[in-house]
């Protein structure tokens, strides 16, 4: 091998393991997606040029995600695991290296054609010339194009008066929406639910109202939406607890509240519920909707009714695939994946919320894809580590008040639990609250109903 072909393979080798050790897991910012874009296009440029031949369209990337996959193997998670031919696992895909490809693997191809074409001269034909120039020019848009729409930033839409604030902001690398009338108004901490939630969207759609009454803060949880470059390996319901409480001390110290009200939905308020009796000074008041308490009982409940809801409704494609993987716990997201794509069949709930957020301005183009992708990684890096927490051992008392909002509707398995630890729960105050004709998600699915209860109990 002549010293130019060697230089031409080194080129991608070398751009591999360094995306591979500084990206495992993609470039997750935009301007790490720029830095992509932008040595991808060099480095296929200069491969192409190298090797004198437009073969370096197809080796150069080839390479570099041999490279790459090889470096980034400590790295976990659906979107970089390998593929799973599953629903989900196809998510995975599409978010993980599908994403990965526009940003990582095309440019390398589009510089490479671009530097194989001088270096080879004129010697194809003319049409074959203009037809390669076309292709090529398409591809290049192509980049121009996503490079353009990764550095469109999130907006929030700005609200009027002196007082008034509205913005996007990362503490401790986690986003925040904070929006409010008045910043003289009480702070309220909003912690969504499922690992890697991000609700800007039904926040927005469905619970501005608050903005009059509140600094609305809206957090993104560590590796979703937003906050999905802060993803770690080893979360666990503490480590968020830990996060809550440097973003609330963050909020307390910005607005000049000695207190602020903390509110926390589905699986979110366990690690809330841990911040709210660790730091109770921080806290006027805890409020929890559709509460968990223990989901590694309610997943073994939830798997039986599951079960015998497929075997009644003689659905055998959903009993064999519950029945192949057993009941939980599970050590991975695709052993839940039967039971979360079931349960609103099930249970009649309407699952939602991304489909809010994905068309949210509040969230940037790579922000939305992070959605799919930090619900994914971040569901199976954190969700086996909370089935130990059990708040009937774990936690019988606050120093606050706590408020308990669930739908009439709620999963049969949750509402059980909650009920009988509610019983044993002890607080200066506490109430236990049902919205009728509502499900898991009570806050948004009748927000008129819930703002009037979250009003009563906290500034009455």
């Amino acid at each position: 091998m002549s010293l130019r072909l060697l230089l031409a393979c080194l080129v991608p080798v070398m751009w591999g393991a360094v995306a591979g050790l500084a990206m495992p897991r993609g470039p997750l910012t935009p301007a790490a997606a720029l830095l992509s874009i932008g040595l991808g296009l060099a480095a296929g440029a200069a491969t192409g040029y190298l090797a004198r031949s437009r073969w370096a369209m197809l080796a150069a990337p080839v390479v570099f995600a041999a490279v790459f996959e090889l470096l980034r193997i400590g790295a976990s998670g659906p979107s970089v695991d390998a593929p799973r031919i599953t629903l989900l696992g196809v998510l995975a895909l599409i978010t993980g290296r599908g994403v990965h490809g526009l940003l990582g693997l095309f440019p390398l191809t589009v510089g490479a054609a671009y530097g194989a074409r001088p270096a080879r001269g004129r010697t194809a034909g003319r049409l074959r010339r203009y037809s390669g120039r076309a292709v090529t020019g398409v591809l290049a848009t192509i980049v121009a194009a996503v490079a353009i729409g990764v550095t469109l930033p999130a907006t929030t839409a700005p609200i009027a008066g002196s007082g008034s604030v509205a913005e996007l902001t990362t503490v401790s690398g986690l986003g925040l929406m904070i929006r409010g009338t008045d910043t003289a108004n009480p702070v309220l901490l909003f912690v969504p639910g499922a690992p890697g939630a991000a609700e800007r969207g039904a926040v927005r759609n469905h619970l501005a109202g608050l903005e009059q009454h509140f600094v609305m803060v809206t957090l993104d949880r560590r590796g979703g939406g937003s906050s999905y470059p802060a993803i770690k390996p080893t979360p666990s319901p503490e480590s968020e607890a830990d996060d809550i409480l440097a973003v609330a001390g963050y909020l307390g110290k910005r607005f000049g509240k000695d207190r602020i009200y903390l509110l926390a939905h589905s699986g979110g308020t366990l690690p809330a519920v841990l911040a709210a009796r660790r730091r109770p000074a921080l806290f006027h008041a805890y409020i929890g909707v559709g509460q968990a308490v223990n989901t590694g009982a309610a997943d073994r409940m939830q798997y039986a009714d599951t079960l015998a809801w497929a075997r009644a409704h003689r659905d055998g494609e959903l009993a064999a695939a519950l029945e192949a993987v057993g009941p939980p716990p599970y050590n991975s997201l695709y052993g839940y994946e039967p039971m979360l794509l079931a349960e609103s069949r099930v249970y009649g709930e309407a699952q939602g919320g991304l489909d809010e957020s994905v068309v949210a301005p509040e969230y940037s183009l790579l922000d939305r894809i992070h959605l799919f992708s930090g619900f994914l990684d971040a569901f199976d890096l954190y969700y086996p580590r909370a089935g130990h927490l059990d708040l009937r051992t774990r936690l019988t008392r606050l120093a606050i008040p706590a408020y308990f909002i669930d739908g009439a509707d709620e999963v049969p398995a949750r509402l059980r639990l909650m009920e009988e630890w509610y019983g044993m729960l002890e607080a200066p105050r506490k109430e236990h609250l049902v919205i009728p004709g509502t499900g898991h998600r009570s806050l948004f699915e009748q927000p008129d109903h819930f703002t009037r209860i979250l009003l009563s109990r906290t500034l009455d």
